[in-house]
């Protein structure tokens, strides 16, 4: 009786899944005596990510709209944000919205900057933010330009460990080391050389920057000039030269940041008076508006109207010699008779000025209120001297800075031979069409 029953039980249950399969239009599975049945697994849901931008002018709360967000729920998603200012949002960041396809937006990501993250995490009491700050990595590499111009010209073609469009900052970050050294818009000759060893920084998504500058070797005009990065005893980093030195110095090269000379001093027919006559300074051209720096610590002893200087600022210094700056276009506040000032600090702006035909920053230097010549007046022979303590640990780093440049340089250089060179058997084929067409 048992054994009927049971029989009967299987049949039943074989007629039935065989009228869902039917009904289903799915064939009756054929299934043998012992075989066991395994319900199918829930199917999971398939999260989707919706990409979009802020626009410009955008408040935040349209971009969490438009990725399918309620009004209501918007507002609450950015009522409490600390990591994220919903009204300072840059145009142009990245948004990507994660989108559970039953209970809607589960997830916002902003893409804050290349190495920072802000995530928008709904949860079962509300949205919740954290941060992510992406891991750079850093090696480093070795730059070799030769002067034919400019030294941006030079390092923009140089450079090739950068990508082309932040080369010009590491060469503006190489003339920041040399600047109390070298006035690299009058200095320079054709043939001169810097080399570089520079840390080079690579972002998660692979985007490259110049890191720090370690040590640079620049040969000027005949004059060999190192600098070395070194952290002093307070842990602070400066650049010293080859015999522990700070490059910091009293005065810097020249008054402008990024310069083009245009004339030197010496003798010179005045472009407006038409004349001959000794132009007691240095002619920096620059556009109208250039920020013009103090070259070094002072007193403001005359700021206003100077005849054909046009707008000019004088400035006496510790050591009684006094700076001019002429043909200004405006004077900086608070710059005015009696005013201290700190070298570097902005003073004024390039301008034209009194008598000139163009927008340039006409610069003295006087010396017991003689004109002297400003490239030997502020050529400095370096800074304070490290102390003995640390020399022997600059004189470590020194070296070892200076061997892997030296290395690395080597290295650039004979790569590039053998890429010019042509091999053995470049060779062999030249001769062979050269003897083919002697025939």
């Amino acid at each position: 009786m048992r054994q009927a029953l049971t029989k009967a039980l299987v049949i039943g249950g074989l007629v039935v899944l065989a009228a869902g399969a039917l009904a289903n239009g799915r064939p009756v599975p054929q299934r043998a005596a012992g075989d066991i049945f395994v319900a199918s697994e829930p199917a999971v849901p398939v999260i989707s990510q919706r990409t979009d931008t802020i626009h410009s002018g955008e408040p935040l709360l349209a971009v969490l709209q438009r990725s399918g967000l309620g009004l209501d729920e918007a507002n609450r998603a950015i009522a409490d944000l600390s990591l994220l200012d919903a009204r300072r949002v840059r145009a142009g960041t990245e948004v990507v919205a994660q989108v559970h396809p039953d209970s809607g937006v589960q997830r916002f990501t902003f893409q804050l900057a290349i190495d920072r993250v802000v995530n928008l995490v709904r949860t079962g009491e509300g949205w919740t933010e954290t941060e992510e700050r992406l891991p750079w990595t850093t090696d480093t590499v070795a730059v070799a330009g030769v002067i034919s111009s400019t030294l941006t010209g030079a390092i923009v073609s140089a450079a090739t460990a950068f990508p082309e469009k932040v080369r010009t900052e590491l060469a503006y970050g190489i003339a920041d080391v040399l600047e109390y050294r070298v006035d690299l818009s009058r200095d320079l000759r054709v043939g001169d050389s810097v080399t570089a060893l520079v840390e080079r920084e690579t972002a998660p998504n692979g985007l490259q920057r110049p890191g720090r500058i370690l040590a640079t070797r620049a040969n000027i005009a005949g004059r060999a000039i190192d600098a070395v990065r070194f952290d002093d005893a307070d842990g602070r980093a400066q650049f010293y030269d080859a015999d522990g030195k700070s490059l910091r110095a009293a005065f810097l090269q020249a008054p402008l940041d990024f310069r083009r000379i245009s004339s030197v001093f010496g003798s010179r027919k005045h472009p407006v008076l038409k004349t001959w006559r000794q132009h007691n300074g240095v002619d920096y051209a620059a556009a109208r508006g250039t920020p013009v720096r103090a070259i070094g610590n002072g007193k403001v002893i005359f700021a206003g109207w100077k005849g054909g200087y046009g707008r000019t600022i004088e400035i006496r210094h510790s050591n009684g010699m006094v700076t001019r700056y002429g043909h200004l276009n405006s004077i900086a506040r608070g710059i005015r008779s009696g005013a201290s000032v700190n070298i570097s600090s902005t003073i004024g702006t390039v301008g034209m000025t009194g008598l000139a035909t163009g927008p340039h920053l006409h610069f003295e230097t006087l010396v017991k209120g003689v004109h002297k010549d400003p490239r030997t007046t502020l050529r400095n022979v370096g800074g304070e001297p490290l102390p003995s303590s640390q020399k022997g640990a600059f004189a470590l780093r020194r070296n070892a800075l200076f061997a892997d440049l030296t290395t690395r340089v080597f290295a650039m250089q004979d790569q590039r031979l053998r890429l010019q060179t042509p091999g053995a058997n470049g060779v062999r084929r030249a001769e062979t069409r050269a003897a083919g067409a002697g025939n």
